[in-house]
């Protein structure tokens, strides 16, 4: 399980909902996630999740986060970073 506490001290609340998010889809094996799917699950729009997951590409010290690729939505790659 994902300590939400930690997440909530180290991130606003959207970018801790998404890290959250992503850490349980990892938990359950996937490893690509689409923005506009992950804006329909939290009701959020894509940009919003879009321009969160820059930032957290950039300062998420857990999660590895790159923009995979472009089709219909932004997809990206997400796992866990190396210790």
């Amino acid at each position: 399980m994902v300590d939400k506490k930690s997440i909530r001290d180290k991130y606003n609340d959207t970018q801790s909902r998404i890290v959250y998010y992503l850490k349980n889809g990892i938990q359950r094996g996937k490893h690509y996630f689409k923005s506009k799917y992950i804006a329909n699950d939290l009701g959020l729009s894509s940009k919003e999740v879009g321009t969160n997951l820059a930032i957290l590409a950039e300062i998420c010290e857990e999660l590895e986060i790159t923009r995979w690729s472009y089709s219909n939505s932004t997809t990206w790659l997400v796992s866990p970073r190396a210790a």
